[in-house]
């Protein structure tokens, strides 16, 4: 299988401090990678490189750079504009036709259930109603990667579900031969068994364990890799 990422000992800093180290990892289409760990493990900055937010400082990343990417940030940015210019701005920036542009933003509104506040400035709807605004305009660019940083982590709990049954419809993309590629980073460890093929657990930059979801929640993890049992038992924040 050919990988749509290749991380070998990459490596990020800034200045003295190293917020990656040595970290050798690789992704497959169609894959749902999870990143976990305490805060300031290096979920956030690792997925920043992956997209090409930022550019490492050692190491060797290799990425197609052909594939159409998308991000959402725990708290997106809401520009000063109606919640379907919103959209349909990303999609004109990316080189549509506005006309075009307009009636995908429209029918992106419609997928994730907001074409009633569709005329409502983006920055005056709720944070869920913000979070889904946000996935639909991942959606109308049609991503074949869909780069996730806590994306439910500031909403209560029945936004929460909202957006994570979007994310999960969404990750199994429009043709079956090319499903979408997730990369997520979740402290909910609900949420990863649900939506993860594939669990990455972080530690002070460096990846201490890696392994499919069923094997990392359900294997002798005690034993294997002792830093990650014991931040799922809770014992590390």
């Amino acid at each position: 299988m050919s990988h749509l990422f290749e991380l070998q000992g990459l490596g990020l800093s800034f200045g003295a401090h190293a917020a990656l180290q040595d970290i050798h990892l690789r992704v497959t289409r169609g894959e749902r990678l999870a990143l976990i760990g305490a805060n300031g493990c290096g979920k956030s900055s690792l997925l920043r490189v992956m997209h090409g937010l930022l550019p490492p400082t050692s190491g060797a990343l290799r990425r197609d750079l052909s594939l159409r990417q998308a991000m959402l940030f725990q708290r997106p940015h809401m520009l000063r504009t109606q919640a379907w210019r919103h959209v349909a701005l990303g999609l004109w920036l990316s080189g549509q036709p506005w006309g075009v542009a307009r009636e995908r933003a429209w029918q992106a509104l419609a997928r994730v259930g907001l074409q009633g506040v569709a005329q409502q400035p983006a920055q005056t709807l709720s944070g869920g109603q913000q979070q889904r605004l946000a996935l639909a305009r991942a959606w109308a660019l049609e991503p074949e990667v869909l780069f996730l940083d806590e994306p439910t982590a500031s909403l209560d709990p029945h936004a929460k579900r909202e957006v994570e049954s979007l994310v999960q419809d969404f990750a199994q993309g429009t043709n079956p031969d090319r499903p979408v590629t997730l990369i997520f980073s979740s402290h909910n460890l609900g949420q990863v068994k649900r939506l993860a093929t594939r669990v990455v657990y972080l530690e002070g930059g460096r990846i201490l364990a890696d392994l499919p979801t069923e094997s990392f929640f359900q294997g002798p993890l005690e034993r294997t890799h002792p830093q990650a049992h014991l931040f799922v038992k809770g014992e590390t924040v």
